[in-house]
């Protein structure tokens, strides 16, 4: 994508992840003892995955997956256990060397193949899944539901994402959030409500082979989470 909006977004999420959020990203995605509000975010999290994961077949033997904007990856771990062959990509090189030293070592080696880059990049080529786990929730919702439908371009069978929906809470912290100095808070999470995502998606050419099998929201403390299934016509 060539949107300034999404440029922008990217290089500020990768320089957010590579200094900014390194240490608390790395504790809050392992059994690191964290504050209680990071705790309900970590157990919502681990509740998104496995209802994302859920989506997917429980044997992956066979299959390519893309984890797109992949953290320290604990979703492509749980995809090369069940047989898939995993790229694993995120803007933020910390992220992903993290990704690489966590990973158990029967799977390091041919069953994931972790980079550093743009999930929608051309040269990753096609695969059977694609999962994108809060890939998107910092885009601005034109940029969010064009880069839904690049990576279905890449997708086979189906996708399975996440979005931040629009509710009071997320409302409040967004509006609170732009109180502070820019270099003091992370890239804003730009919600979205439900039907009009559909919407969107649903105007959306790049998507037009595709309909939404299945919905699930999470609400856990401070995390709040909406997953979202879709699936070839």
């Amino acid at each position: 994508m060539h949107t300034a909006t999404y440029r922008k977004r990217s290089s500020e999420l990768e320089r957010y992840f590579d200094r900014t959020a390194a240490d608390a990203w790395s504790k809050l995605t392992s059994d690191a003892k964290v504050s209680g509000i990071r705790a309900t975010v970590r157990a919502g999290r681990d509740r998104m995955r496995g209802i994302l994961l859920g989506w997917l077949p429980e044997d992956l033997g066979g299959r390519r997956v893309l984890d797109a904007g992949c953290g320290t990856g604990m979703a492509a771990v749980e995809l090369a256990r069940r047989g898939a062959d995993v790229v694993a990509i995120d803007l933020s090189e910390t992220l992903v060397t993290l990704a690489r030293e966590r990973a158990p070592e029967d799977l390091s080696t041919g069953r994931i193949d972790f980079r550093v880059g743009d999930m929608l990049a051309a040269e990753l080529g096609r695969f059977d899944h694609v999962l994108a786990m809060d890939s998107f929730i910092h885009y601005l919702p034109h940029d969010k539901v064009t880069m839904i439908g690049r990576l279905a371009e890449k997708a086979e069978r189906s996708m399975v994402f996440t979005f931040a929906p629009r509710t009071p809470l997320l409302s409040a912290m967004h509006a609170v959030g732009t109180l502070f100095p820019r270099g003091d808070r992370a890239p804003a999470i730009e919600p979205i409500g439900e039907a009009r995502l559909r919407r969107l998606i649903a105007a959306e050419p790049l998507l037009g082979n595709w309909r939404v099998a299945d919905t699930r929201r999470v609400n856990s403390g401070f995390y709040t989470s909406q997953g979202m299934e879709l699936a070839r016509r």
